[in-house]
């Protein structure tokens, strides 16, 4: 029983760690696809008022979120590294270090997926209905980069999954690990008793 648990912790681990990856990933490639339709609409960045196209300066707008984004991917993959620093993914017994490493990722994992859920849906809301996209597809036709998908938007759902999956198995890791423990104190307590 307990090599299949350690393995399953192993992986555990590692889905948090490449949880905190995809939401890193993620936070670069939205941007990019805004940057390719919306940022030339912006002749320049101090007077966004005066964009060639409507709704254009969501772009800049949503640069703080984004950032903040990327520090929370860049945080996520930190934490996840320390549940390899305490020995998470391959101990038999855990110590406080395990405990306070695998709930620090639990909250900040939930945390962050919340934060980007809020934002990007807000961010998606006022992107639907402000940017004017007959005038924007006017303008881009051209050049070949006009594309009124809402991917970069939706997407976020994924990381936001895979977050939340990755939090609920580490806190059922360390509840299976929590009755392991137990039960093998038990059985030591019953051998000292028969002997």
């Amino acid at each position: 029983m307990y090599k299949l648990q350690v393995r399953l912790q192993k992986l555990i681990c590692l889905m948090a760690l490449v949880s905190g990856t995809v939401m890193f990933v993620y936070s670069l490639g939205m941007l990019t696809d805004l940057y390719d339709m919306l940022y030339s609409m912006i002749p320049d960045p101090d007077e966004l008022d005066k964009a060639r196209v409507a709704g254009a300066r969501i772009y800049y707008d949503m640069q703080p979120f984004n950032r903040y984004l990327l520090y929370c991917g860049i945080g996520l993959i930190v934490l996840s590294c320390v549940l390899f620093l305490t020995n998470t993914h391959k101990r038999r017994r855990y110590y406080v270090g395990n405990y306070i490493a695998t709930g620090l990722n639990v909250v900040c994992q939930l945390a962050a997926a919340w934060y980007m859920h809020v934002n990007v849906a807000k961010f998606k809301h006022i992107y639907l209905t402000t940017v004017d996209f007959a005038q924007l597809e006017r303008r881009l036709s051209r050049v070949g980069t006009y594309t009124d998908s809402t991917f970069w938007f939706d997407v976020h759902y994924f990381v936001l999954v895979l977050a939340i999956i990755a939090s609920l198995l580490l806190i059922l890791n360390i509840l299976w690990k929590v009755k392991l423990m137990h039960g093998e104190r038990d059985l030591v307590v019953e051998g000292k008793a028969v002997s």
